[in-house]
């Protein structure tokens, strides 16, 4: 059982969760939880780090905000015991989650949980691991795997204690077919593939953390997702992820997502010979600047092309930047930008046997006015480019048009 930032931002909210935990103690289990930060903590910590310094080393910024999930687990195993669970909690570096030297971001290689199934074995006692967190072993520092990481963290140690289920709780009921607060008739799905929600995590939908779906498909590890603000006693059943095999009927669209994370480049007259993409693209990914779309045109001359492709907003300025000291290298002429952009994709594994399923979007878009900048597509999605001023009605259109909205 995983907890977000909302379901124990209060500890008030932390004895809800202690009831959570002690129903499905009841009905057998033996239960590991992993929890998060208290809401806003992490941002606090943060803060302080910035306020300390303005170039902090990595290493102690992982100290500093790994400090939240330790504060949780410490709370929450207190309210369990009070519970009258025998509970104790546990820090990432004590399981221990051995992870790679990326402080800020780092990547679990190992996790091992003999210390944590030898309490299940002697007195069933509640594991309450701090998310977020692990340890490098080669140097013994306290490493932390980037935002949402309590997520991976969760299903990395179901993974490793071989758990029945993952059930990621948070404040919503499960996943949507788009935003309820975009789309009011959005309806939640009882059951979506890994595929699916592979790309749904990572092109906009904020439910779960990319690197969480990924090790839950590897793993096979069932995922639901629940809301912990349901009755303790009687909670709804939620979204469960899980493998394509296990869904009895495909839609051929499953969801909308939309990312508002994003910035276009283009650039003009660009020398159209062999190496100018990588001389492009190598420099940005150097940078390690994530590239997406990609469009290349080439000029009337057929000796210049024009190259369009998008990055992420917060990467868009330090983007242009090096592209402006590999300007002769590259041989441009004009680089051009916006940042009023944004990327709505649909979403489906029946795309795989379907076909026009992209073509009745585009044309759905352009009847309503819509103008597209860019296209990328897949064997399970599709994603356009469109002006930020288009977003929600873009995504009620193609909402509507795969019969998503509510029955």
């Amino acid at each position: 059982m995983k907890f977000g930032g909302t379901s124990v931002a209060t500890v008030e909210r932390i004895r809800n969760v202690a009831r959570h935990v002690r129903r499905e103690v009841e009905a057998g289990y033996d239960v590991a939880v992993v929890v998060s930060a208290m809401a806003g903590r992490t941002n606090e910590l943060v803060g302080w780090c910035k306020e300390a310094a303005p170039l902090y080393a990595p290493s102690e910024y992982d100290v500093v905000v790994a400090s939240g999930e330790q504060v949780t687990s410490g709370l929450l195993a207190i309210a369990l015991q009070n519970e009258g669970l025998p509970a104790r909690s546990w820090q990432g570096w004590q399981v221990p989650f051995r992870t790679s030297d990326g402080h800020g971001s780092a990547r679990i290689a190992e996790v091992d949980g003999a210390g944590i199934l030898a309490g299940f074995e002697a007195k069933r006692e509640v594991a309450v691991v701090s998310g977020f967190q692990g340890i490098h072993a080669e140097t013994g520092r306290i490493t932390t795997l980037g935002r949402g990481g309590s997520d991976t963290s969760a299903v990395a140690l179901a993974a490793a204690l071989k758990a029945e289920r993952c059930d990621i709780y948070t404040d919503v009921d499960g996943v949507y077919t788009t935003d309820p607060r975009i789309v009011p008739r959005a309806r939640r799905l009882d059951r979506v593939a890994f595929e699916e929600m592979l790309e749904m995590a990572s092109l906009g939908a904020k439910v779960l953390q990319v690197r969480s779906v990924e090790l839950a498909m590897l793993h096979q590890v069932p995922t639901y997702v629940r809301s912990s603000f349901d009755d303790p006693a009687d909670p709804k059943p939620g979204t469960l992820i899980c493998d394509e095999d296990d869904i009895m009927e495909q839609s051929v669209v499953t969801g909308i997502a939309f990312s508002r994370d994003e910035a276009q480049i283009t650039l003009r007259r660009v020398a159209d010979k062999p190496g100018v993409a990588a001389a492009i693209f190598g420099p940005l990914a150097d940078a390690n600047v994530n590239v997406d779309m990609i469009i290349q045109v080439v000029s009337d001359d057929a000796a210049t092309t024009d190259i369009t492709f998008t990055v992420p907003a917060a990467d868009y300025e330090r983007s242009r930047a090096i592209l402006e000291q590999h300007r002769e290298t590259i041989g441009l002429r004009e680089v051009q930008g916006a940042t009023d952009v944004v990327k709505v994709s649909a979403i489906g594994v029946g795309m795989r046997s379907h076909a026009g399923v992209a073509s009745r979007a585009f044309r759905a878009l352009a009847d309503k006015g819509i103008n597209i900048r860019a296209i990328t597509t897949s064997e399970i999605k599709f994603s356009v480019l469109i002006d930020a001023a288009y977003t929600e009605l873009a995504v009620r259109t193609l909402h509507s048009l795969y019969g998503l909205d509510r029955a």
